[in-house]
């Protein structure tokens, strides 16, 4: 008989603890763990926003005020059903998240955070100055929840119904970073260029987690406000913000248990400094927000990971091969060898004085390899970003299967038919090499949010899974494919980037220095990967600095020195091209 394993025996006890608390615990127990209960709701949020997505938002205080005001203004001045409250709460939070987003989430950078603490102050002050709000003294009366007669009023019925809503949602959330949508919320931070490339809509990506986060605030707020029959403006300035905010980094900003150990951490702790506080200070309540901050500066400093993180390094868990499909994902249709295929003319770029790129102009045709070559800074780098529309040029055009894509945004292109690596391996380093290969089938399948969240979407995994351990298996990393992709050594980082590529199902298959890094063994298998993939009908560009590598495997190449080009021609004239030879003089070769 298998043991179970010390994660599976701490969720277990948990669960059995929350079922049987009510009947052993004290009544002030159980409303600490209603507390915890409603924080880690909004702190499942903060997992999903900022954990995961690296937006950071000091306004879900805001979010659960707007939720709590919402349901009690339609309860107690409507006088409807509070279920009807949980719909309006719900229309409500994601309505102003999905407003706020659509302004914010655009610009990037400090925006987000700063906007988030001006619109929860400005609500704070809205909900104390309506009048129809209660204004300072809130609203008052607010009924319980009940479902058939059941009545939740008791502190302890109310309990079963928070624990069960932060069950469901813990769930929900979980399935859903299991899936498509949830792989690439999982690479947003940091991740952003290479999600990119692979065609994610980062901006829909952020705002739908924004918008999620917002919801659980909802019905957070919606809880609580039945839960203690009264809501005034206080609970929902920054001030809570900031503890949520705790909640979610403490306990571990990267994970769905997380949320609850955070809860758990800063709600018992925040009780004990309430206690001691008013010892030390006549202005204990403005010395606590103090002491929030500080624990919350500290945390982001020493310990990022959080709980979990210390917890994982104790009771490591061991990754399992996910359901494999037996059919693959849908290929698209190769154009024919020796059809045009991509057309740079006079492209440009500059920054500032320096002319990165001037004006270089090249053709390659379908069942092509050619390279980019030239020494350090001659601009090969640039210009795959200029294809790709990674940069923006500043003259000329490009022309993919006839149509231009000068400027176009990344992901368009990259949906178009373009798979690239990058010069700087971007991987998720946490993330297994499975997932990472995993992401480049986004825009091959179309299970969304609500599909990953419901598990609607098992079929379609499979089938892009077993897509992903083809291309492993293509590129000899079948047997790595459940390690962290950090732990590989930086050359065979670079072939899960390519595997990742091929995921795609790619057109025009660029390759920024695929072979640096790599062994002379592993270089003979990459080359002999690439004349494969080419025999298939695949056209590759690539920009390597191993010159014996490339003129082994290439049909041209093109030279670029100081951003210009300098020639274009087979491996033998490039070789014999005096001006070359002195290009290289020096240089790397």
């Amino acid at each position: 008989m298998t043991a179970l394993k010390p994660h599976l025996i701490a969720t277990i006890l948990g669960v059995v603890w929350v079922a049987v608390a009510p009947y052993v615990a004290s009544a002030f127990t159980i409303t600490l763990m209603n507390y915890i209960g409603i924080g880690a709701i909004v702190a499942l949020g903060l997992v999903l926003l900022t954990g995961l997505g690296g937006l950071t938002s000091f306004g879900q205080a805001a979010l659960v005020g707007i939720g709590a005001y919402s349901t009690a203004w339609l309860t107690v001045k409507v006088g409807l059903s509070p279920w009807l409250g949980l719909v309006l709460a719900l229309i409500m939070t994601g309505g102003v998240a999905l407003l706020v987003g659509f302004i914010t989430l655009r610009v990037g950078g400090h925006y987000l955070p700063l906007s988030t603490i001006a619109w929860g102050i400005a609500i704070y002050f809205l909900f104390a100055n309506i009048p129809g709000l209660g204004q300072h003294d809130g609203i008052a009366g607010i009924p319980p929840i009940s479902i058939a007669g059941w009545s939740f009023a008791s502190n302890s019925a109310v309990y079963y119904l928070i624990w069960i809503a932060l069950g469901f949602s813990m769930v929900g959330i979980s399935h859903l970073l299991d899936s498509r949508e949830g792989r690439a919320v999982r690479s947003l931070r940091g991740g952003e260029t290479m999600l990119a490339s692979v065609g994610v809509d980062l901006f829909r990506m952020r705002l739908i987690i924004f918008v999620i986060a917002a919801l659980l605030a909802g019905i957070a707020g919606w809880l609580y406000a039945h839960m203690n029959r009264f809501v005034s403006p206080s609970p929902f300035e920054v001030r809570p913000s900031i503890e949520y905010l705790l909640m979610a980094m403490s306990g571990g900003a990267g994970s769905v248990y997380g949320s609850v150990i955070g809860a758990t951490l800063v709600t018992l702790l925040k009780d004990k400094i309430q206690n001691v506080l008013p010892y030390l200070s006549k202005n204990a309540g403005q010395l606590e927000i103090i002491v929030f901050s500080v624990l919350l500066i500290v945390l982001l400093q020493y310990a990022r990971g959080g709980v979990v993180s210390i917890l994982k390094r104790i009771w490591p868990v061991a990754a399992t091969l996910p359901r494999i499909g037996s059919v693959g994902l849908s290929k698209r249709q190769q154009p024919q060898r020796g059809q045009p295929l991509l057309e740079v003319n006079e492209l440009t770029k500059r920054f500032g004085g320096l002319v990165a790129v001037n004006k270089v102009s090249f053709k390659l045709a379908t069942g092509e390899i050619l390279a980019l070559i030239g020494p350090n800074g001659a601009g090969k780098s640039t210009m795959f970003n200029l294809i790709t529309g990674a940069l923006k040029s500043d003259g000329g055009t490009a022309t993919f299967l006839g149509a231009d894509i000068t400027n176009h945004a990344q992901r368009k292109i990259a949906i178009g038919g373009i798979g690239r690596t990058f010069q700087h391996v971007k991987l998720r380093p946490n993330m297994s090499v499975l997932d990472n290969v995993l992401i480049g089938t986004y825009a091959r399948t179309r299970a969304g949010f609500v599909s990953g969240a419901l598990r609607l979407d098992r079929q379609e995994d499979a089938e892009a899974v077993a897509e992903a351990m083809r291309q492993l298996e293509r590129v000899g990393l079948a047997d790595k494919a459940l390690e962290p992709a950090g732990s590989l050594p930086l050359g065979s980082q670079r072939i899960v980037e390519v595997a990742r590529a091929l995921a795609t199902d790619p057109i025009l298959l660029m390759l920024d220095e695929p072979a640096a890094g790599l062994r002379r063994q592993e270089k003979d298998q990459l080359g002999q990967l690439l004349r494969n993939l080419r025999s298939e009908g695949v056209t590759i560009l690539l920009v390597e600095h191993d010159m014996d590598f490339v003129m082994g495997l290439v049909d041209r190449a093109v030279v670029m020195v100081f951003g210009s080009k300098l020639i274009d021609g087979t491996p033998a004239e490039v070789r014999g091209s005096p001006q070359v030879q002195e290009a290289y003089l020096g240089g790397v070769a």
